[in-house]
């Protein structure tokens, strides 16, 4: 085996400091959140707390009923990474493998769709919005970013199914199989790590939007966490350890979703490097 170089050391060493560097305001975060607000003055930010002290993180849970908003925020986002990726996978399957004219500007337009600033797109969603009664709903939210996403997903599969083994098709079509059954039964159980990544990073992107349920999403009943913690940080009731707790019970759940589909993405991503 192989001693490790100078170069090897050099390259871990910096990593190590890079994610040092990457938990730290996490790990401040939690510390502070634990932290009584007199021994935050006493103290200062950087000190470990004297004691555990747990009351912010439930006057904070309790003050904007943040059950609640986990819950919108969970209802959105998985919402969206679901139906995301199903839209994805057929204008995919239509611009991939079906060939449809003008596929090249439809993938432009996917393109250009994906790449426009929300805030170009937040009057006439919000007009639309009105007109139709979808004002101040989860679905709002969901039919909304779930079209953003699909843009995005649409352009990436369709790179990747054009690349699709034509002779596995050309096979399930002798055998009688159509066009829906060959995509449901022999297209998606291929793409699965793919698609599988697709609905983690749909899911987290979608969790982390703030523009427009800011806009959209105005009463407490449908917002979402970073539309409450954003809305009550300016507030004058909020301490400083109160809104460690915040922060830490907003970054959580994305934390936690992102570790426990991990090796899931990890596979995914490797999967897709050896095609």
């Amino acid at each position: 085996m192989r001693a490790a170089g100078p170069g090897r050391w050099a390259v871990l060493a910096a990593l190590v400091v890079l994610a040092a560097v990457m938990v730290f305001p996490f790990l401040l975060v939690a510390v502070n959140a634990v932290k009584s607000p007199a021994d935050y003055s006493s103290h200062g930010p950087l000190s470990l707390p004297a004691e555990i002290y747990l009351q912010g993180i439930v006057d904070f849970w309790n003050r904007v009923d943040f059950g609640e908003k986990l819950w919108n925020s969970f209802v959105i986002s998985a919402s969206v990474a679901l139906l995301a990726v199903v839209l994805s996978v057929l204008n995919a399957y239509a611009l991939g493998i079906g060939r449809v004219r003008g596929r090249l500007w439809i993938l432009v337009l996917f393109l250009v769709g994906n790449t426009l600033p929300q805030e170009a797109l937040a009057y006439p969603l919000y007009y639309l919005a009105k007109e139709v009664g979808l004002y101040d709903t989860r679905l709002s939210m969901v039919i909304v970013f779930t079209v953003i996403q699909a843009a995005f997903g649409t352009y990436l599969l369709s790179a990747v199914l054009g690349q699709f083994p034509k002779e596995i098709l050309e096979a399930a079509s002798m055998d009688g199989a159509g066009r829906f059954r060959a995509l449901w039964q022999i297209v998606v159980p291929i793409s699965r790590p793919t698609l599988s990544v697709l609905v983690i990073f749909f899911f987290i992107w979608t969790w982390n939007e703030f523009f427009l349920p800011l806009i959209f999403l105005i009463s407490n009943e449908t917002q979402t966490v970073p539309v409450a913690l954003g809305v009550l940080q300016g507030e004058k009731y909020m301490d400083a350890t109160m809104s460690s707790a915040s922060a830490l019970l907003g970054i959580v759940p994305a934390v936690a979703f992102f570790l426990i589909f991990q090796r899931t993405l990890t596979r995914g991503v490797t999967v897709g490097a050896v095609k």
